[in-house]
C-alpha cells in the first residue's frame, strides 16, 4: 500500500521501523512535525522527509539516501548502527545518532540475572519439576553475599552492575586499564589487574568493546588462571569469550558454569555449549525490556526534535555539532587533534586523570572548543564501547573520571600553527605536539621531549630504547626475520648515549610476538603498536 499522507507541517518525520508509541510522544505531541509510520518502500514521495527514525530492520544505504534529499538526520532507536551506512550518510551531510544508554540498565539486569540464575541453578531446577520431578538436593546452590564479582571494563554498565553488586553484598574487583583510582574508590571498587581478578574472581562478567586487544580476551590461557569453579558471564559482544576454549573448560569441571547472551555467531550456532546443563542462554535480549525500547524511542525523539529546530546533536555519531563555515575553516586541525589524540590513546595504556590541549599561531584566533573535543573523541575511542565525537566527548569523559581544558599560547614555536597535549596519567605525563602543513596534511611534530616528524597513518611502532650503537641493527633484523618491512623510520634523543625513541612506519599490523621480541633487547625498554584505521 502507498501511503499518501501530507499535512501542512514543518517538518515530516518518517518512523520506519516498530518504535514506542510512548518514546514517540516528543514528535506525535508537536505541532509542528508530521509523523509518518511506513516503511519506505512503502511511500511514494521520500523527498519531503527531514529525519528518519530506524531500529535495526530497516536498511539504510546510499539508494536509500538519493531519495531523501531534504533528510537532516537519522535517529537509530539503539546503539549499533550497522544498518545504517555512515559513510553514505556523512557525504550526503546528514547527521546520524543513536541511544548510546538508553539500554544501560536493561543489560546491568540482565547481566545480574543471569548470575543469580547460575549461582541457584534456577534453570535447571525449573526444568526438573516441568519434567514432574522433586529433587531439591540436585539444585542445592549458593548465596552471592562476600563472594567476588569480577568485571572487565567499567563503563556505564559495568558502573550499574557494581551499584547491584553492593546492595547484595559482594566484594567487587575490576580490571579496567583506563579506570582511574580516585574514580574506583568513589564507585566503591577495587582496581585489579587481570592477573589479580582471574585468580580470585567467583564469578567474571566482561563488559568490553570488542577490540583485537578483547577478542578472546577470556580464552584458554587467561580461563585456566581462574580460580576453579568460578562462573562466567558475557552480555557485552559475542566473541570476548573464545566459545570452544569455555565449552572446554566447563566440561572439564574447572569452570562451574556460565550466562551467555551474545556469540560470536548470531544466531548461535554452537550448541556443544548451549546445550551444557551449566550454561544459561538468551538469544541476545538483554537490552530487550519495555523501559529500554520507551527509553530509545523517547531519546532520539527528543534529540530529532532539537536537531530539527536548529540546536547541536548531544549523540552524534558521525558530525561535529558547528557550523559548516567553522568546520570547513578549522577541518584540518580538526583532523589533526582527531588524530593525535588516538595517537595518544594507543601510547599511554593506562588510567588518565587530566588532559590539557594548547592551541597557538593562526588556529589560536578561531574557536577552538570544538577542537579540544575532537582531541577528547580520538583519545577516548580506543577506550570505550561506543561510538564517540565531538558532541559527547565531555561527558564520556567526565564519566570516565578524566577532565580537560584548553589553552591558547602565543608562542607557536616557529611553527605558523601548533596544537599541544598535556596528558597526565597513572605513570606520569606524556607530551605531544602536532601542527598541520599545507600539501603535507597532520604532522606529529613532538613526541615527550623527542623532535619527530610523522605523518600518522597506517601501521607504526612506538619504541623507547637507549642511543646505543646496533640498535637500530637489531631492531631491523628482528623485524626481517618476522617478515615486517619498515616504510620509514624517525629517531629523536635528547643527547648522545642517553634515551631516545624511534617511530616505525610499516607496512602490515604487528603482531604480540613482534613485540615481545623487540622488547627482549636489552636496550629496548618498550615498544608499542600503533593502528590508525
Amino acid at each position: 500500500m502507498i501511503v499518501k499522507a501530507h499535512v501542512e507541517t514543518s517538518y515530516a518525520v518518517l518512523v520506519a521501523d516498530t518504535m514506542s508509541e510512548d518514546g514517540l510522544l516528543p514528535l506525535l505531541n508537536s505541532e509542528n512535525i508530521e509523523v509518518v509510520r511506513a516503511k519506505p518502500d512503502d511511500i511514494d514521495d521520500l523527498s519531503r522527509f527531514s529525519a528518519l527514525i530506524v531500529r535495526s530492520a530497516t536498511q539504510v544505504d546510499a539508494a536509500l539516501l538519493k531519495q531523501m534529499p531534504e533528510l537532516k538526520i537519522i535517529a537509530r532507536a539503539g546503539v549499533g548502527i550497522d544498518n545504517i551506512d555512515l559513510d553514505a550518510a556523512t557525504k550526503h551531510g546528514v547527521i546520524v545518532i543513536n541511544a548510546p544508554d538508553g539500554n544501560t540498565i536493561s543489560t546491568a539486569e540482565h547481566t545480574f540475572a543471569m548470575m543469580m540464575a547460575l549461582f541457584r541453578n534456577i534453570p535447571q531446577a525449573h526444568t526438573s519439576l516441568k519434567n514432574h520431578e522433586w529433587n531439591r538436593k540436585a539444585f542445592q546452590g549458593t548465596e552471592l553475599r562476600g563472594k567476588t564479582l569480577g568485571i572487565v571494563g567499567l563503563g556505564r554498565i559495568g558502573t550499574e552492575l557494581a551499584n547491584r553488586a553492593a546492595a547484595f553484598q559482594m566484594n567487587t574487583s575490576v580490571f579496567d586499564p583506563f579506570l582511574t583510582a580516585e574514580r574506583a574508590q568513589h564507585i566503591g571498587v577495587k582496581l585489579s589487574s587481570l592477573e589479580d581478578l582471574l585468580k580470585t574472581a567467583d564469578v567474571i562478567t566482561v563488559h568490553t568493546p570488542l577490540t583485537k586487544e578483547t577478542q578472546g580476551l577470556l580464552g584458554e590461557e587467561n580461563l585456566a588462571k581462574t580460580k576453579p569453579g568460578v562462573f562466567i558471564l558475557n552480555c557485552a559482544r559475542g566473541g570476548i569469550v573464545n566459545e570452544r576454549a569455555l565449552q572446554a573448560a566447563i566440561e572439564n569441571g574447572h569452570v562451574a558454569g556460565a550466562g551467555l547472551d551474545v556469540f560470536e555467531h548470531e544466531p548461535a550456532d554452537n550448541y556443544g555449549l548451549i546445550d551444557l546443563p551449566q550454561v544459561v542462554a538468551t538469544p541476545h535480549i538483554a537490552a530487550s525490556t519495555l523501559e529500554a525500547q520507551e527509553s530509545v524511542a523517547t531519546q532520539v525523539s527528543e534529540e530529532v526534535m532539537q536537531v530539527l529546530e536548529g540546536a547541536p546533536a548531544a549523540h552524534s555519531i558521525n558530525l561535529p555539532a558547528i557550523s559548516t563555515e567553522l568546520y570547513e575553516k578549522i577541518r584540518p586541525y580538526y583532523e589533526l587533534t582527531n588524530t593525535m589524540g588516538n595517537f595518544v590513546s594507543q601510547c599511554v595504556k593506562t588510567a588518565v586523570q587530566h588532559i590539557d590541549v594548547s592551541f597557538s599561531g593562526t588556529i589560536a584566533r578561531e574557536e577552538t572548543s570544538v577542537l579540544a573535543r575532537s582531541f577528547m573523541a580520538g583519545f577516548l575511542s580506543p577506550r570505550v564501547d561506543a561510538p564517540v565525537n565531538v558532541v559527547n566527548a565531555g561527558v564520556i569523559a567526565e564519566e570516565r573520571g578524566i577532565s580537560y581544558s584548553q589553552v591558547h599560547h602565543s608562542d607557536s614555536f616557529g611553527y605558523a600553527n601548533l596544537v599541544q597535549a598535556n596528558v597526565q596519567g597513572d605513570n606520569g605525563d606524556f607530551r605531544i605536539q602536532g601542527t598541520y602543513v599545507e600539501a603535507y596534511g597532520p604532522r606529529i611534530v613532538k613526541i615527550n621531549e623527542f623532535s619527530v616528524d610523522l605523518f600518522p597513518t597506517g601501521h607504526l611502532i612506538y619504541i623507547r630504547h637507549s642511543d646505543q650503537p646496533g640498535v637500530i641493527g637489531k631492531m631491523g633484523q628482528l623485524l626481517g626475520r618476522h617478515g615486517v618491512n619498515i616504510a620509514t623510520m624517525q629517531v629523536g634523543r635528547k643527547e648522545e648515549g642517553g634515551e631516545a625513541i624511534m617511530m616505525l612506519a610499516v607496512d602490515k599490523e604487528v603482531s604480540e610476538a613482534v613485540i615481545h621480541d623487540l622488547t627482549a633487547f636489552e636496550e629496548i625498554h618498550a615498544a608499542d603498536p600503533i593502528e590508525f584505521k
